[in-house]
């Protein structure tokens, strides 16, 4: 199934159940701490294994002067019915072992009682309970759809647990609680369906009924009870209830019902009279009800209840997701055919149509007729003169679920005039796919005879609104009209700022302008090298994303100075002692990996920040290689000293430099293509490939290494990209 028809069905059983879902949730809620109230009373008793009948009925024959029965409940606690010696008629906890008496047994809470009705039957008797047991029901397949959703999500049962980005809270603990509360919430749905079933006699129920041979019963030998065989070898711990017999005849006996069959025995001589085995319909009522209502366990009861409440969650958090997907769609004010522009949208969640309607409304503004759809409704367009396209990437590189068709499509249904066209990808660098289907997309148009690329393609990590109004600029430049949107409209929620103190900055002395700055946090702060530091310098939404290297437990960045930069410029004149605010953004995918043989770093210009700080912290001595593209040897000076210590230290293998403005004009990629064998085999081994740097030195390396993988390994980079043996962070 794809995964739009399981998303469908999840949304369609959550919308038709929800309402009762809410409420069973909320009762199973209150009812999990009614098994917990009961572990608290001071009627059990322990190590009921190593307690036999044989022990026990002897003692319990002394203490009363009659027994009816004795039962164990699931909370081990003892009851025995019968009549005191003051002819009274009693029924009391006792311990098992001394025949001591623990109290009475209470009357349930009425509000338990009212709350457990409720939870069963609404009030409403068999109807009620028909609907509960539909909602069980319902839930369960809202499970299995979930499940089905994250194996797709995730790409794989193997990949099921692994780690995922955190991009919208809903969306995130949605399916980071799902996945944990998994087992729970399943049970919970199983139980629930099967214990309906038995109460409708769908499932059928089991009486025992003994035969008994009376022609048959011996009163001889007689024993004492204790030496009954059955008595000294069942411990208390398999028994539910001890049936004794009514008077001393022969043809009265002991009924023992066992937690998996129910046995007759001769009171006289302790023979077996009859055994009857309870069929797995039974056991599986039983350990469904255990299992359903926790009564055996106070643990597992707080698990259900926990469960229950993320019952509640799911079912708010999955509306919100709903909402968002759908709240950002637009209502087209013209028909396509007569729109010169056509605004295709590849959404998951629904965040891509927030830009897309900020477009749209700008190009409105601008008197332009405009029209806005889908991948998947991509069709031909009367009077398009510009396709611009703005798509999310879903889970590791795949389309969003309305944009699924749209690359068969694009090959059967070409434009009936030329078109030109630009596609902006929305993703986040935490993935190792980042905006792959928009680069898919933009290959796809670029081949088609009637297209022609406006720009070339643009991403945007993050949702960030600073690069989309960057790449509104340009697009603005290209058409000749002043496209204006509100920034406050697409910003999200500000990220919580850490106070930094600068502890050292260098001076520009290249062409290349580049310096190193070196923070302390004020306070303590989890980072390391490869994450990214958010600067905020002019105090609005303009935001400015930093690589960072962790050295001596700072934050270190190494920046080009940039004529008029606004990132740049702030960091370059800060003074040593002086404060600001920035956020750590986690970039966990661009850590330095842990176990494998060789890590091979290739980067140019400034690129080479985070891995001073990998390099740095390199402890274990993996065999590490670093290669670098600067201009000219004067850039490198900038961090000679650092990486002339850490090859003396061991923590760098080898060092490999190219310089394009000098007498061989060699770049990183030439460096590469050199020791393409070497790497090639080296991957073969497990080694990673870091890369950090320029879009264009990325898509240059990724090709050349391509080629040797193909030849060499017989795997194409895409292979290593996937099992991430390859990490890109570049810009």
């Amino acid at each position: 199934m794809t995964i739009s028809v399981w998303r469908y069905s999840h949304l369609a059983l959550a919308v038709s159940s929800f309402l009762l879902l809410v409420l069973a949730s909320v009762t199973g809620i209150i009812l999990a701490f009614e098994p917990v109230a009961a572990k608290t009373q001071p009627y059990n008793v322990e190590d009921l294994d190593k307690l036999t009948i044989a022990q026990t009925i002897p003692v319990l024959k002394k203490k009363f002067a009659e027994v009816t029965t004795v039962t164990i409940d699931a909370n081990d606690f003892v009851t025995v019915n019968g009549i005191d010696d003051n002819g009274e008629s009693v029924t009391v906890y006792v311990n098992a072992r001394t025949g001591e008496t623990l109290g009475t047994p209470q009357k349930k809470s009425e509000f338990f009682q009212w709350v457990t009705s409720f939870h069963r039957s609404l009030f409403l008797n068999e109807l009620g309970r028909f609907f509960i047991g539909l909602t069980a029901f319902l839930l369960l397949l809202i499970t299995i759809s979930g499940i089905a959703l994250i194996i797709q999500r995730q790409r794989g049962i193997k990949r099921f647990f692994t780690k995922i980005v955190r991009e919208n809270f809903f969306q995130y603990y949605h399916v980071q609680l799902g996945r944990l509360l998994l087992i729970p919430v399943l049970l919970i749905a199983l139980t629930g369906t099967y214990l309906s079933l038995v109460r409708f006699k769908i499932i059928p129920d089991h009486k025992v009924t003994q035969n008994i041979d009376f022609d048959k019963i011996e009163s001889d030998p007689q024993k004492d009870l204790s030496q009954f065989a059955i008595f000294a070898n069942t411990p208390l711990s398999q028994v539910r209830e001890i049936e004794f017999p009514f008077s001393e005849d022969v043809e009265d006996y002991f009924t023992l019902k066992l937690k998996d069959r129910e046995v007759t025995v001769n009171q006289i001589t302790g023979d077996l009279l009859s055994e009857s085995v309870y069929p797995v319909s039974v056991l599986m009522t039983e350990l469904s009800l255990n299992l359903h209502t926790g009564r055996t366990s106070a643990i597992w009861a707080i698990v259900l209840a926990l469960a229950s409440a993320n019952i509640l969650f799911f079912i708010y958090s999955g509306f919100a997701i709903t909402f968002k997907r759908l709240g950002g769609r637009t209502k087209n004010k013209y028909k396509k055919d007569d729109c010169e522009y056509i605004i295709l949208v590849g959404s998951e969640n629904g965040t891509t149509y927030k830009f897309a309607k900020a477009l749209y409304q700008a190009l409105l503004k601008n008197g332009q007729k405009c029209f806005v759809t889908e991948l998947n409704n991509y069709t031909t367009f009367a009077k398009a003169k510009q396709i611009l396209v703005l798509t999310a990437t879903y889970g590791l590189g795949d389309p969003p679920a309305n944009s699924k068709k749209f690359l068969q499509i694009l090959e059967k249904t070409p434009q009936p005039h030329p078109v030109h066209f630009s596609v902006l990808g929305f993703g986040s660098k935490s993935y190792p796919d980042f905006c792959k289907f928009a680069f898919d997309v933009h290959q796809s148009l670029s081949m088609q005879p009637w297209a022609t690329p406006l720009l070339e393609i643009h991403t945007i990590n993050d949702k960030s609104p600073v690069a989309f109004g960057e790449w509104m600029e340009l697009l603005s430049a290209k058409i000749e009209l002043p496209l204006n949107f509100s920034v406050d409209s697409l910003a999200g929620k500000p990220k919580r700022l850490h106070d930094l103190t600068v502890v050292k900055k260098t001076l520009v002395k290249t062409e290349d302008g580049s310096f190193l700055i070196s923070m302390k946090p004020d306070k303590r702060l989890r980072f390391t090298s490869g994450d990214l530091l958010a600067i905020y310098p002019a105090n609005d939404y303009r935001e400015r994303l930093y690589s960072i290297a962790k050295v001596n437990n700072h934050i270190q960045l190494s920046i080009k100075l940039h004529q008029h930069g606004l990132g740049s410029g702030f960091l370059y004149n800060l003074q040593e002692g002086q404060a600001l605010k920035a956020a750590v953004d986690r970039n966990p995918h661009f850590h330095f990996p842990s176990k494998v043989p060789a890590v091979f770093m290739i980067c140019n210009g400034t690129g080479i920040a985070p891995f001073l700080g990998m390099i740095h912290n390199n402890q274990k001595k993996t065999e590490t290689h670093l290669y670098c593209g600067f201009r000219a040897s004067a850039s490198f000076e900038l961090y000679q000293d650092p990486i002339g210590k850490e090859l003396q230290a061991g923590n760098l293998k080898t060092l490999h430099l190219a310089y394009s403005r000098e007498a061989d004009k060699q770049y990183v990629n030439d460096l590469i293509r050199r020791d393409q064998e070497t790497i090639a085999q080296k991957m073969q081994e497990g080694a990673v490939i870091m890369i950090c740097g320029s879009l264009a030195m990325q898509k240059d390396v990724l090709e050349i290494l391509d080629e040797a993988f193909k030849r060499i390994n017989h795997k194409e980079v895409s292979y290593y990209q996937s099992h991430n043996k390859i990490l890109m962070d570049c810009y």
